[in-house]
């Protein structure tokens, strides 16, 4: 069998990543890096399409739609980091292109290959309440982005793969900490079905955190990502005034690292033509939902600010 011959584009902290274990895989040929600094592949300039039939797009997020749109018009199946372009409006159109030109489009949602998610995927029912929290220390990568975008859009594309539909009510807020950017957020989304998910996401925290809880009829299941975990808590009885009966489960995991297991996934659609784990639409629809969370940012900052003010101008006049 011929090796897929694939090129990364963007050879920054995270296209580093890929280009270590893209040089690991079986059936794969590194073909080309290219990036902006010549220190790091090839110029852009000096791209060759018919060099690779496989590119991963690992540029920053704003020329995530003008590179993947060049790919896929080119015949070239794509693999792009999340969020899947610059708006949900970007994301839709190259879902839309990939779709017209046959090509597979892959978004980097990374946790959906994580283990625990995995396991937590094979004991779903009925999703009723998520409590989530992704945090992180400040660190200088993704400023370009808000926390919404850069961290909890994550766990808002796990969040609609389970319930499987869109949010009716959403609330938020958010602040900066240390950046020009919304640095932390928590968001309420409330969906048709009656489940509720309670989001927080920072990147102005002293420690990281990757968890997740999920309550569900009789039971609720914990998830932490960075340890490939997943505990579920199930009660059963307490009718008739007795007590009820709480059982733990470990559920099983094998460990693996989510962005082999991704990249696996993409060239196993690229070599089957079969639909990627997280398509473009999927991606598209999960960055619709943080963009609807940064304008109910934008609108609790702006009555906050306002509240403000009147009570600035209270003040002065009591002090006159």
């Amino acid at each position: 069998m011929r090796p897929i011959r694939a090129a990364v584009i963007g050879a920054g902290a995270f296209g580093q990543n890929h280009i270590r274990v893209l040089r690991q895989l079986a059936g794969v040929e590194l073909a080309a890096i290219i990036d902006i600094d010549p220190s790091r592949g090839l110029p852009k300039a000096e791209l060759e399409l018919e060099q690779f039939s496989a590119a991963i797009v690992a540029t920053p997020t704003l020329t995530h739609e003008e590179i993947a749109a060049k790919l896929l018009e080119a015949g070239i199946d794509v693999l792009v980091e999340k969020p899947i372009a610059g708006s949900s409006a970007g994301g839709h159109r190259l879902a839309r292109l990939a779709n017209e030109r046959g090509r597979i489009l892959q978004v980097g949602h990374l946790e959906r290959f994580n283990p625990a998610v995995l396991a937590l995927e094979k004991r779903l029912t009925i999703p009723l309440f998520f409590e989530i929290h992704r945090l992180s220390v400040f660190t200088p990568r993704s400023l370009d982005v808000d926390v919404v975008l850069d961290l909890m859009i994550h766990d808002l594309d796990i969040v609609l793969s389970l319930t499987r539909e869109l949010p009716i009510e959403i609330r938020a807020a958010g602040i900066s900490v240390l950046s020009s950017r919304v640095d932390i957020a928590n968001a309420r989304l409330a969906f048709p079905s009656g489940c509720i998910a309670n989001l927080t996401a920072s990147r102005v925290s002293t420690e990281k955190v990757r968890k997740l809880r999920l309550f569900q009829p009789g039971e609720y299941i914990s998830l932490d990502y960075q340890r490939q975990e997943a505990l579920r808590v199930a009660v059963r009885g307490g009718e008739s005034g007795s007590l009820p009966d709480i059982g733990f489960e470990r559920l099983p995991t094998e460990p693996a690292e989510p962005l082999e297991a991704e990249l696996k996934a993409f060239f196993g659609a690229v070599r089957d033509r079969s639909e990627p784990k997280v398509n473009g639409s999927q991606a598209s629809q999960a960055l619709q939902v943080a963009e609807a969370i940064l304008d109910k940012i934008e609108e609790h900052s702006n009555l906050v600010a306002e509240t403000i003010r009147q009570a600035n101008l209270l003040h002065s006049k009591n002090v006159v």
